[in-house]
């Protein structure tokens, strides 16, 4: 069987915390987090990826303020609806890295939303080879 990884990962982060704040917290410059990892940490389902599925999974995540996923916070906000694909990101959620969210220069804990893309690249079409 095939081992694959996925091929598509959605490094942008979901919006939040920016808008909406009041009082004193609508004067704190927020940033979020941003994934560092070189290589995507999940792993596309074998018979999935076989069959050709492609699906989207939302999960909510809470990164501390040293960049690390807090372990058991990981939620699915958004299910692909394929357990297969619910259960890889969940699983490669916890191997995330990330520069962690800065609140006023300084290093935070944030909870936020992170999709996780199951695509298949395209084979090369036709054509010759030089």
């Amino acid at each position: 069987m095939r081992r694959a990884t996925t091929l598509a990962v959605a490094a942008a982060l979901a919006a939040c915390g920016r808008g909406g704040n009041s009082g004193a917290d609508a004067k704190l410059d927020t940033e979020m987090p941003v994934v560092t990892n070189g290589e995507s940490p999940f792993q596309y389902p074998a018979d999935l990826f076989d069959q050709g599925v492609e699906g989207e999974v939302r999960l909510r995540l809470f990164v501390d303020a040293q960049g690390k996923v807090v372990a058991d916070s990981t939620r699915i906000a958004s299910s692909s609806g394929a357990p297969a694909f619910d259960s890889a990101a969940v699983r490669g959620s916890a191997d995330l890295r990330f520069a962690p969210a800065r609140r006023n220069g300084a290093p935070v804990g944030m909870a936020f939303y992170q999709p996780v893309i199951f695509r298949l690249l395209s084979a090369p079409q036709g054509g010759s080879r030089p």
